[in-house]
């Protein structure tokens, strides 16, 4: 089956009727369809699936061995995100399987498809959820006492999802049979599209961290209360908020963004008693990313004094720069012909295992230009040629 059909299949799961696009999360209704349209796919094209101890599901092509030549990528989304970030990766992986069966390749290597648990983060927060677990990034106490914004833990969430969470934790032995991987993606931004080619590989990953804001004050009676009675928490995360701006755009190539505001009680003849706020900040060099957030924290918190306010801050997530394998990209571009090499500011679980086994990215070009919204796209030439470049990758890596 095509990879633009595989495609199609899934059109219709998850769409969000109130934001637009997709909302697809671990361990939610449309993350077990997906699931198990992955799982029956996989089965048809004559693979064996197996789902690890952390929610990961392999599917292997002949007998699970060390060495193996991995591809994949994840099947959730951010909230409204659009239709190719994550699945196009599977699906692909799944077409370019096909397109080796259909003409008699035999791997001499292991070779198996991958889909990763909650790479996104919409559900419990951590990005690469899967990837951190199975390389023991996260630790696994933690992991389990997440929760989504309804409170219930990833734990909780793993049981109804028939999983053990007590068995949640790095995995050497599901590691060390990787020995190498490539994961396809739909671009996240313009370089294709200014290059004029359908494919490109990566060659790294600017450091992101995920850092959660919470502002503390008085609630009180917003008709009742004097200005000048209020200890109001939303005044200095408004001033967060413009100084995140000013200070990424003070710093050469950085990016700050608050997408997510939560005030409570959120009623809105209310003054809010706290505010929890969460920033995503990528600056590419070493300790580039912490001086960036560190200058946002001191506007934060001289914000949160003058309105006698107080303020936590806490690091959810942080991923360093990731600079792919160039010895694997060196044979990607063999069999690709010359295509662009790209940097990205987009994470990946890629960039999870480039820290230990040789990893590398794909990426099919995207005409919008948009990724994590309605508008990302894909036509369906570049998604075969994304696919075809797959497939002769994975010939090279496992022949």
């Amino acid at each position: 089956m095509g990879v633009n059909q595989l495609m199609a299949e899934i059109a219709g799961v998850g769409k969000d009727a109130k934001r637009g696009g997709y909302s697809r999360h671990v361990y939610d209704y449309a993350d077990f369809e997906l699931r198990d349209w992955f799982i029956d796919q996989a089965l048809d094209t004559g693979l064996d699936v197996h789902t690890d101890r952390n929610g990961n599901i392999w599917a292997w092509w002949g007998s699970p061995g060390a060495g193996a030549v991995v591809t994949g990528s994840h099947l959730d989304s951010v909230p409204g995100g659009g239709a190719y970030d994550g699945p196009l990766g599977v699906a692909s992986a799944l077409a370019a399987v096909e397109i080796l069966q259909g003409k008699g390749f035999e791997p001499a290597r292991p070779l198996a498809v991958l889909v990763f648990a909650e790479e996104e983060g919409g559900r419990f927060g951590v990005p690469c959820l899967g990837s951190r677990l199975l390389t023991g990034a996260i630790d696994p106490d933690r992991a389990r006492a997440l929760r989504d914004a309804d409170g219930v833990t990833l734990a909780e969430a793993a049981v109804k999802a028939g999983h053990d969470p007590k068995r949640f934790g790095a995995d050497p032995e599901s590691l060390a049979r990787i020995g190498c991987f490539v994961e396809l993606h739909v671009e996240q931004g313009r370089g294709l599209i200014e290059t004029d080619s359908p494919i490109a590989t990566g060659s790294s990953i600017i450091a992101h961290g995920r850092y959660r804001f919470s502002f503390s004050g008085q609630g009180n009676h917003a008709g009742a209360t004097r200005l000048t009675d209020r200890h109001d928490p939303m005044l200095p995360a408004a001033a967060m908020i413009a100084a995140a701006r000013r200070s990424a755009a003070a710093m050469p190539d950085a990016r700050a963004t608050v997408g997510r505001l939560v005030p409570t009680p959120g009623g809105t003849n209310v003054i809010a008693s706290s505010v929890d706020l969460w920033l995503d900040a990528r600056v590419a060099g070493t300790g580039r990313t912490a001086a960036l957030v560190e200058d946002i924290t001191a506007a934060a918190l001289a914000a949160a004094e003058a309105e006698g306010c107080a303020l936590t801050v806490t690091e959810e997530s942080y991923s360093d720069d990731v600079v792919f394998d160039e010895t694997l990209r060196g044979r990607m571009d063999k069999v690709l012909g010359g295509v662009p090499a790209l940097p990205t500011g987009a994470g990946h679980d890629a960039g999870i295992l480039a820290a230990h086994v040789p990893s590398g990215m794909l990426y099919v070009r995207n005409p919008t230009g948009i990724s994590h919204a309605p508008d990302e796209f894909a036509e369906p030439a570049d998604i075969d040629s994304g696919a075809a470049g797959l497939a002769r990758v994975l010939e090279e890596l496992a022949g």
